[in-house]
Parts: structure tokens; C-alpha cells; sequence
């Protein structure tokens, strides 16, 4: 990846929205991604654990149009082979899922690859493997992942330290905490219930991109 395709990629990183159809109702995932674009997510992530193959592929491909139409970066969450399969812009693995060097190898050297990481051991290998960004947490306690670890603010800033590539924070961040993660060397956030949990996703989007924006500026 060029110079000015890992600056564009480190700005992108600033709202990272991960979907949770947990919450649809009167609207559907679509429309729920859209409101939450336009209210300010600057990166989008599909992450599905229940539906079949076939459901999934097909709703990968309605959200990867949209996100292209608007301009915001799409990868979809572990799936690798749906990712590669629909021409997303990337893939999110975690520890437990495919490991970082297989990936890269499937998707080539253009492909956007997150790795989750807990420890600063995780990080340095996942970016030796190819990652191009890192989700780090829980940097709070969070209820939208069962199997959720808890990762101390300084070892949020020693993950920072270590690595060379973007670090976005995860976990149980809302516009009330997100502050509290100033200083830490981060890029972004990346939320779930945040933005798809809002009764009003545009306005919760909103006042959450604003809030980032100043703390990863502070």
C-alpha cells in the first residue's frame, strides 16, 4: 500500500461502523448503513453470524453498491471467501478466525486487512502478516460480543506505540466514554450498538463522529 493510500486509509478510520441486525426494524440493515454514513461513519464493516452463505453474499453485495456510491470504505467480517467472492474493499479477522498471512494471500497485496488484537505480542505479529489496521479491545465492557476481553488503557497506548499501522479502539465506546480514550495514540472508534442501537442513527452518528473527531485530535 502507497504512502497516500495508508494516510487515506488512516483518515477513513475515524468512524468505523460495525453492523448488528439486532436492531432492525421499520428499517432495514440498508437503510440503517445509509442513515449512518450519512450521519458521518466513515467506514463500514458487515458483520453477520447467523445468516446462510447465500443471504449473506447477497446483502455484501447491496452494501458494498452503497458504500461505493458514497464513497466509504467496506469489508466484511471474517467471511474471507465472500469477501474475495463480491469484490469487497477488504476483510476483518479476529485471533480465532483465519490467520493474517492466509488472508493477505487470498485477497492480494491490495486488499484492506484488520486484525483484532488484545495483547502488543498480537499486534506486531499481525502487522508482519500484512494487517493494515488493528481493532483493539474491549476497551470497555460491552454486551454486542459474548466472548469480549477487556483491554486496559495502557495497553491500548502500548499496542499504539508498537505498531507502525492505524489502530482503531472497540468496545463499549459511546459518545459519553469516547473522550476518556484521548491520548492514546488511536485513530478511531469503532462502534456497534453506538450507531445501530440509536433510535435516531443520523443524529447518533453525528454526535458521535464530532466527539471522535475532537478526541483523536486532542
Amino acid at each position: 500500500m502507497r504512502s497516500d493510500e495508508k494516510q487515506k486509509l488512516r483518515e477513513s478510520l475515524l468512524l468505523y461502523a460495525v453492523t448488528d441486525r439486532r436492531w432492525t426494524g421499520e428499517l432495514t440493515l440498508l437503510q440503517q448503513v445509509e442513515q449512518a454514513i450519512c450521519g458521518g461513519a466513515t467506514f463500514i464493516q458487515l458483520r453477520e453470524k447467523d445468516l446462510d452463505e447465500s443471504a449473506f453474499e447477497e446483502e455484501a453485495r447491496e452494501i458494498a453498491a452503497l458504500c461505493k456510491k458514497m464513497g466509504v470504505p467496506f469489508v466484511v467480517n471474517d467471511n474471507v471467501e465472500i469477501a474475495r467472492r463480491m469484490g469487497a474493499d477488504g476483510v476483518h479477522v479476529g485471533q480465532s478466525d483465519m490467520e493474517a498471512g492466509d488472508v493477505r494471500a487470498l485477497l492480494g497485496p491490495n486488499a484492506i486487512l484488520g486484525v483484532s488484537a488484545q495483547t502488543v505480542e498480537q499486534a506486531i505479529l499481525a502487522e508482519q502478516r500484512g494487517a493494515d489496521y488493528l481493532g483493539v479491545g474491549a476497551v470497555f465492557p460491552t454486551g454486542s460480543k459474548d466472548d469480549a476481553v477487556e483491554v486496559s488503557n495502557e495497553t491500548l497506548r502500548e499496542i499504539c506505540q508498537a505498531v507502525s499501522i492505524p489502530v482503531i479502539a472497540i468496545g463499549g465506546i459511546s459518545s459519553d466514554n469516547v473522550s476518556q480514550l484521548s491520548g492514546s495514540g488511536i485513530c478511531g472508534v469503532a462502534v456497534i450498538s453506538a450507531i445501530f442501537g440509536a433510535k435516531d442513527i443520523f443524529l447518533a452518528t453525528r454526535d458521535l463522529y464530532e466527539k471522535t473527531k475532537r478526541m483523536v485530535e486532542a
